[in-house]
């Protein structure tokens, strides 16, 4: 009972297929997009949540729009955590705020498509997630992190460090979004994060060298590097709505980090054969 569909989410779906749920996660989601393709990144968001729940409308389909953190944008107070009712401060005018202004404005859509047209839509707000299945183009640091850990080289931290960050391992994602599909509220936002999860991009990086038995050392980043990095110093999200649904994560960051390593260094030592069968 699963349909695989492969298209452009920014051109019309016209298969005629039921669905019981539909979930838009087609965002590029790193630095490196957000400097050097910022159209792109809106274009996935704005036009491709436009034409998935477009597909739901008037039907009793599902839709769950993968969102971010990143669209609290910056306290003015000094706030300790975000909730999903703040809201903070934004530039417009900031290329790189291609990406939490168009998933500020996908999620607008879906509460509009409610509104108006009855469509059952909930939106789920990611922390910062890690785990093995990396995609090679995320460039995030923490992922470069990742990559550098596992071939058993050192890891480069190209800043200070000091920006401080929730994580939360997949497997705990995948069971917080499943978590929403079945029980959230339509027409809410739910964060995902693991409240025992809160640490400076520095000391991620310091645990997983400690794990992975490497070095931490500091490189300047290039320019289009720069250009893209997130420039909000403490992204910390409150996820108590989400647990009040009955989410508990099930990982600390050490066993995360450690089964993340491990199922990593299998994948690289023998790659998926499926290719060939």
């Amino acid at each position: 009972n699963f349909n695989l569909i492969i298209q452009d989410v920014c051109e019309p779906l016209n298969e005629k297929i039921h669905l019981d749920f539909l979930v838009h996660a087609a965002s590029p989601a790193h630095p490196t997009a957000f400097s050097a393709e910022p159209v792109q990144v809106m274009r996935a968001n704005l036009l491709g949540t436009i034409n998935l729940v477009e597909y739901c409308k008037g039907t009793n389909t599902r839709f769950l729009l993968i969102s971010t953190g990143e669209i609290y944008g910056e306290s003015r107070e000094s706030a300790d955590s975000f909730a999903e009712q703040d809201t903070g401060y934004l530039n417009s005018m900031d290329f790189r705020s291609c990406y939490p202004e168009s998933k500020r404005a996908a999620e607008t859509l879906c509460a509009s498509y409610l509104r108006q047209y009855g469509t059952d839509t909930v939106v789920a707000r990611l922390c910062y997630v890690y785990g093995p299945n990396v995609i090679e183009e995320n460039d995030r640091a923490d992922a470069q992190f990742l990559r550098k850990a596992v071939s058993g080289e050192n890891i480069v931290l190209k800043s200070a460090g000091e920006q401080v960050r929730t994580y939360c391992y997949v497997k705990d994602a995948v069971a917080a979004l499943l978590t929403i599909l079945l029980k959230g509220k339509s027409g809410e936002a739910y964060n995902i994060a693991d409240k025992d999860s809160i640490l400076s991009i520095r000391r991620y990086a310091e645990t997983l060298c400690r794990f992975a038995g490497v070095s931490l050392n500091f490189e300047l980043p290039d320019c289009i590097e720069q250009k893209g990095y997130s420039k909000i110093p403490r992204s910390v999200l409150n996820a108590e709505k989400l647990e009040a649904l009955g989410w508990r994560p099930q990982y600390t960051l050490e066993e995360g980090l450690k089964e993340t390593l491990l199922e990593a260094a299998r994948k690289k030592e023998k790659p998926d054969d499926s290719q060939s069968q």
